[in-house]
């Protein structure tokens, strides 16, 4: 089993826990990281972009000139896609990007993006995070302690509006709860901030 050092808020190592060797010590699957990813990212495409193709713009009910006879080039319609004003070809319409893939993908690039973390050591355990008001200066100084002052994500075992809150100013830092994370939003952060509390409650899940 691989072990990780725990500190508290100042960044003095506190103890060291064992982490459980099928979510946080696998080979990462970079095939299914990279399903997830572009999943996320398909999920989040409002796909309500519209243009109008020929047969819907206004106007364009009569040929514009005879067809024979004028030397011009023939043309039955002012709003075909090459007339200023025409209709768009292959115009783009209102679709649902999503997708879906199956649990098994979904558990193993989940394990798969949390074993890279600590492989790269990138991953931080914090024996508890909490504020005691609403200060984003507490927040600031806790990540500056434990060396995590670039894109962060922090997890905590459950809702805490003092520290979801204190971060949300703080750029580059996103917040969530040990059942909300996933694949993208750990792969996109530098460093990922886990409360001993969510844990467990992420081995309890994944295990």
């Amino acid at each position: 089993m691989p072990s990780i050092n725990v500190v508290d808020m100042k960044g003095s190592n506190a103890k060291t826990i064992e982490l459980n060797d099928s979510i946080f010590a696998i080979e990462p699957n970079e095939a299914v990281m990279h399903q997830m990813v572009v999943l996320y990212l398909a999920n989040q495409r409002q796909g309500t972009q519209s243009a109008l193709t020929r047969s819907e713009v206004s106007g364009g009910g009569r040929k514009p000139w005879r067809q024979k006879g004028t030397g011009r080039a023939r043309q039955g319609s002012t709003r075909s896609p090459q007339w200023t004003h025409g209709g768009i070809v292959f115009a783009p319409k209102p679709r649902d990007y999503s997708f879906s893939v199956n649990k098994k993908v979904k558990r193993l690039a989940m394990k798969s993006a949390l074993s890279s973390k600590v492989a790269a050591d990138e991953l931080i355990v914090v024996d508890k995070i909490a504020c005691d008001d609403y200060k984003t200066k507490t927040m600031v100084e806790m990540l500056k302690a434990i060396g995590s002052e670039k894109k962060t994500l922090i997890v905590l075992p459950e809702v805490d509006s003092k520290v979801i809150k204190s971060a949300n100013n703080i750029p580059g830092v996103k917040t969530c709860q040990y059942n909300e994370i996933n694949v993208y939003d750990i792969l996109n952060a530098d460093k990922l901030v886990i409360a001993e509390g969510a844990i467990a409650k992420i081995e309890e899940v994944y295990a």
